[in-house]
């Protein structure tokens, strides 16, 4: 493969949103952390029903699905999925391994199955895989705008009319995560559960002051105003 095409393939790869769906917490761990590694966006869901609420909000670009999940299991979620009419790239990764397990995960629309134990390169490869057989890979999505500010997901950085914006990687992270759900309410806690993968202690006021640094970087000195807090509940991107 030529050069160039390579190179096309890293940007998308490394701009991919995945959410993965695994109840065993050390192993979710496991897998963020490689993904991570890798530039990739983690979302994480301990079982089926939460899964299922983040695949309406969020525009995913993978789903690593455990099929032994509490409240509502793998399959259960795959199928309501494909009735969606969905084309949302699926891997299934579980302990059940055999022949037929595989064919009934396969003939429920997952588009690939791996089993535990697995190696993390393994996984890494296979998703780079089915990255790359999603449809419009020539278009894909290498920034993210909202008015005058764009975010390059390769370079790591911000501009705004023309401003050179310097970001940490969490104010990176918030500002990506705000951009892709802009015109969308988002409480603390939810920004928390994608950001820190965590709930902190009630009363903290850490959320806000690492969204009060973002807001200065990328609204000061600017008459429009991007970042808006929403009193009560949490905070939205839009334009005004």
């Amino acid at each position: 493969m030529k050069r160039k095409q390579l190179g096309i393939m890293k940007t998308f790869v490394s701009s991919a949103q995945i959410l993965v769906v695994e109840d065993e917490k050390k192993i979710s761990a496991l897998i963020r952390k490689g993904l991570e590694e890798e530039k990739y966006s983690v979302v994480q869901a301990y079982d089926g029903e939460k899964a299922e609420v983040l695949l309406q909000e969020n525009p995913f670009d993978l789903v690593i699905l455990d099929i032994m999940l509490p409240k509502k299991d793998g399959l259960a979620v795959l199928h309501t999925l494909r009735k969606n009419a969905s084309d949302l790239p699926v891997l299934i990764l579980t302990a059940k391994g055999t022949i037929e397990d595989r064919v009934r995960g396969l003939d429920s629309g997952a588009d690939d199955y791996l089993v535990k134990p697995f190696a993390i390169t393994e996984l890494l490869a296979r998703i780079r895989s089915l990255l790359r057989r999603k449809k419009g890979l020539e278009k894909s999505v290498t920034s993210l705008t909202i008015g005058d500010l764009t975010l390059d997901l390769v370079t790591h950085k911000a501009v705004r009319g023309g401003k050179n914006i310097e970001l940490t990687s969490k104010e990176f992270s918030l500002l990506e995560y705000f951009i892709r759900n802009k015109n969308k309410t988002l409480s603390r806690s939810t920004i928390t559960e994608h950001i820190w993968n965590y709930n902190f202690e009630t009363g903290t006021n850490i959320i806000d002051v690492y969204i009060n640094h973002l807001r200065t970087k990328i609204d000061g000195g600017f008459s429009k105003k991007l970042l808006h807090t929403v009193r009560g509940i949490g905070y939205v991107m839009k334009e005004q």
